[in-house]
């Protein structure tokens, strides 16, 4: 059984550093913010580099467990509250819990050219968020999230929010935890982010092995959810083939996987050939392009970035045909991962109770998991995961170019480029045309 991939940072802090009005001005202009954060009344400006700390649940406790792939921000300014800062001429205050400090509904979807998608489809959808131990306020986390944003009512009375563990069970749930609690509340507000008007099941695990996550899975799809999102991964291992046609290989279920948070490096389940895997971008306002916003991958170190990777065990699906990896290559497509540019997620168990900015591939994959909601139902023999690689390069896509996550011997497995590429797959949505079949 596996467990954390070599190399992952059990916390990891962007460095602080203080400006001077000048230098806080020009460090705007040049990430396109375009006015100045104004200096505050001692004459100093906030610093431009958000903080943050690997989640809890990043570190497994453990043998044998998987790490879930999240990032809290924990001080300084998020790429939100500089867009703020430029609307307002006004430094906003880091980062402290009372108001939301990173991007929500309406960024998300208008980055990704999902808002009449997002206002439109998803009614009787079933997304499923599957997760390790339980989260107590899962669903009045939820409630505060969708409230602030302006979102329908996601509850148990309604019939909108469930709530189970991996046996089925409403009332006999594992036990809590606060650092899966973070992710769980993570996992549901995207999914409400980009899917507003989707149903929303919680899946808990007993535990975060392999087995009890993957018995997680086949239970969501039992309970009948189409699109299932997983935000945990861990080292590869010769069981993983097995693993595959025990818990993921699900025709017509969108399940979609975290591509990892460790830099280069093939993970599993995102390495299993039945998933979409899904990297991570840093996601910025862009005034300059027609899109209105920027991608590359996100990337802050070697040991902290998207994953990406060749698999060493699992085959090739027949929808990959890219030629430098003869087995399954992560990963297919992306979203928003980097904290410095992350999403806001309210939680309230084994922290303070507030807002808070996450990042991570966690992140990014409920963030898919709710665009292939809005497509709609996949027909009951296909495999999702080969949807963006019908519409590859076309304008359904928003292919990202800059960056890499790493070093490797054949480049595009880390490096970023036009068409294909490890870190960020075929490129993240414009809409939810490639995510149809």
């Amino acid at each position: 059984m596996r467990s954390t991939p070599p190399n992952r940072p059990s916390g990891r802090r962007g460095l602080r550093r203080t400006v001077t009005a000048a230098a806080a001005t020009a460090a705007l202009l040049l990430t396109g913010f375009g006015t100045a954060v104004q200096a505050d009344a001692a004459g100093q400006t906030a610093s431009t580099k958000a903080t943050w700390t690997a989640t809890p649940c990043a570190t497994p406790q453990h043998k044998g467990e998987l790490a879930c792939n999240s990032y809290r921000v924990t001080g300084s300014l998020t790429a939100f509250q500089k867009q703020q800062a430029a609307k307002t001429g006004v430094t906003p205050k880091a980062a402290d819990a009372t108001t939301p400090s990173g991007y929500g509904p309406t960024d998300l979807q208008a980055a990704y050219g999902l808002t009449s998608a997002a206002s439109a489809n998803g009614s009787g959808e079933t997304i499923a968020i599957v997760d390790a131990y339980n989260d107590p306020n899962a669903e009045s986390d939820l409630a505060t999230y969708r409230s602030y944003y302006g979102l329908s009512a996601c509850t148990t009375a309604n019939g909108c929010f469930k709530k189970v563990s991996q046996t089925g069970s409403t009332t006999s749930l594992p036990s809590s935890d606060a650092g899966w609690s973070e992710e769980i509340s993570l996992d549901l507000d995207m999914a409400s982010a980009i899917c507003p008007n989707c149903n929303i099941l919680l899946v808990e695990a007993t535990s975060a092995t392999m087995a009890n996550l993957g018995t997680a899975v086949n239970r969501a799809v039992t309970l009948g959810a189409k699109y299932v999102s997983n935000s945990y991964g861990g080292s590869e291992s010769s069981s993983d083939t097995s693993y595959d046609s025990s818990y993921f290989n699900h025709a017509g279920v969108a399940i979609t996987v975290s591509a990892g948070d460790s830099g280069y490096g093939a993970e599993y389940p995102a390495a299993s050939r039945y998933v979409t895997s899904v990297g991570g971008t840093a996601l910025s306002k862009a005034t300059s392009t027609t899109r209105g916003w920027t991608e590359t991958v996100w990337k802050t170190s070697s040991t902290e970035a998207t994953g990406s990777g060749c698999s060493s065990y699992d085959a090739k699906p027949t929808w990959q045909t890219d030629t430098g990896c003869t087995k399954r290559t992560i990963s297919d497509v992306s979203a928003v991962a980097d904290p410095a540019t992350g999403v806001s997620v309210y939680d309230s168990y084994g922290i303070t109770a507030g807002w808070y900015t996450f990042g991570g591939t966690s992140a990014s994959s409920p963030i898919i998991a709710g665009v292939y909601a809005l497509a709609g139902t996949p027909s009951s023999s296909s495999y999702p995961a080969s949807f963006p690689y019908a519409a590859a390069g076309t304008s359904a896509l928003n292919d990202v170019t800059s960056g890499n996550n790493g070093s490797c011997s054949t480049t595009y497995l880390c490096t970023a480029r036009s068409g294909y590429d490890g870190p960020t797959g075929w490129g993240t949505p414009e809409g939810v045309s490639a995510f149809t079949g």
